[in-house]
């Protein structure tokens, strides 16, 4: 018996578990997105300087030591994509990237000394490595878990799931802090910092085995002329070969461009905001609580822009999105109160998860379905290099002016130049390029 779209009861049961699955990895990883990178260890790092160097000394650090992660990871990006679509290994990958992540991250307990910032950066960029390349394969499963017409509903679901699981462990960790030393003395804030740390890395591993025993591994496609290759030079072939057919999918290309100039404010918002309220001397209740305010209230807004998407096109609910970003940023430099702190959170509360799901599944939904890896790897690119350059203008402003006031106000401008080049894009035309394309490389084959 099957239903008017043809799919059986038991295969309509096994898609909403891989879709269960697949989307059981944002509510695993997110906590290092919010412990690590937004909320508990930017704080921490700033604790790590040597005596007498000052905060926006810290911040400069931090944002280089983030813009050298996101480097070194858009750098591998691509070319590990090709790979695993090659190779057909797009959970291989991701359970090395996982593991690389979540090990990287146990290993943040050890820095605990005035001056071991160095050590610490060192470790934060093989965990952010690991964070940000198991996301390509990640990503790059979305379109075989998801049907066309749903993309949208199960990239922000899965974001959904990635502010719920992030804010739990969140919570977890501020008891771990701000508690739990109270009533024990002898275990001390730092220490508890430390180990919340290493509740990062087993929640990180644990809600990964979902996906990876759930989901089937997409199947391998060869494109003519690798017969016989290996994986490497067969993937470096299928790089050349899509920069050079880039001008097939020029509405994919802008897409990419559009949302690597805006990423570069959501990107630097997200992991610079709490140690800039560190360098305003807001206190750590203000800053972290914010931050898990964030991840309660980002939730439901992120399943909201994808009903909204439905209702008013995706391109439509991104520019409504890049706008509120765009206030964020202007308010930002007048910041001098913790309740405004609250109030900017829960303003970025409304937009961030949507952005950035929409932003998923457009793209998605202008690439074909066998290079998903492989055009998600560029899509890493461009994330990942917006991952470079705002935190290290933002880094590089807050040393020249010894203050990051600046830095904030400037984001404007990636948000107002992103829906510019946004409104360059025709959607419609680039899934029907995708799907052209697909059909050609399956009558190839």
């Amino acid at each position: 018996m099957t239903d008017p779209q043809g799919t059986t009861p038991d295969l309509e049961l096994k898609h909403k578990r891989d879709i269960r699955a697949w989307t059981m990895y944002d509510w695993a990883n997110s906590t290092f997105a919010t412990t690590m990178m937004a909320a508990v260890f930017p704080v921490f790092y700033a604790t790590l300087g040597a005596t007498g160097e000052t905060g926006a000394i810290m911040t400069s650090r931090w944002g280089f030591t983030t813009a050298i992660a996101a480097l070194i990871a858009a750098v591998i990006s691509p070319l590990l994509g090709a790979v695993a679509d090659f190779s057909g290994s797009k959970k291989k990958f991701l359970t090395i990237f996982m593991l690389l992540g979540a090990v990287s991250t146990a290993l943040l307990f050890l820095p605990n000394q005035p001056g071991d910032w160095l050590l610490a950066s060192f470790i934060f960029i093989f965990a952010n490595i690991g964070f940000a390349g198991s996301l390509v394969y990640y990503d790059a499963l979305l379109p075989h878990v998801a049907r066309a017409d749903e993309i949208d509903q199960v990239s922000s679901r899965g974001y959904m799931m990635g502010y719920i699981g992030g804010g739990v462990l969140l919570a977890v960790n501020l008891v771990m802090i701000m508690v739990l030393p109270s009533v024990f003395p002898a275990l001390g804030t730092g220490l508890m910092t430390r180990l919340s740390f290493v509740t990062v890395a087993l929640w990180w591993f644990g809600f990964s085995l979902p996906l990876l025993f759930q989901v089937k591994e997409p199947p391998r496609k060869i494109e003519s002329g690798e017969e016989g290759m290996n994986a490497v030079k067969a993937s470096i072939t299928r790089l050349k070969n899509t920069f050079k057919d880039l001008k097939k999918y020029r509405d994919l290309s802008l897409g990419l461009l559009a949302f690597w100039v805006y990423a570069n404010g959501i990107g630097t918002i997200i992991t610079m905001a709490t140690i800039y309220g560190k360098e305003l001397n807001f206190s750590d209740i203000t800053l972290i609580g914010t931050l898990l305010m964030v991840q309660i209230l980002a939730a439901p807004f992120a399943l909201l822009f994808g009903w909204l998407a439905k209702r008013i096109g995706t391109k439509k609910a991104i520019y409504l999105s890049l706008s509120i970003y765009s206030v964020i940023a202007i308010v930002g430099y007048f910041m001098y109160h913790e309740w405004q702190f609250w109030a900017l959170g829960a303003a970025v509360a409304t937009v961030q998860g949507g952005s950035q799901a929409l932003s998923r599944s457009m793209i998605g939904k202008m690439m074909p379905k066998s290079k998903s890896a492989e055009f998600y790897g560029f899509f890493s690119v461009f994330e990942k290099f917006a991952s470079i350059l705002g935190p290290a203008i933002f880094a590089v402003v807050s040393r020249i002016m010894n203050e990051s006031r600046l830095s904030i106000a400037s984001l404007i401008v990636f948000f107002l130049l992103g829906i510019f080049i946004l409104t360059k894009v025709n959607l419609e035309r680039g899934q029907q390029v995708a799907l052209a394309e697909e059909a050609q490389l399956i009558e190839a084959k």
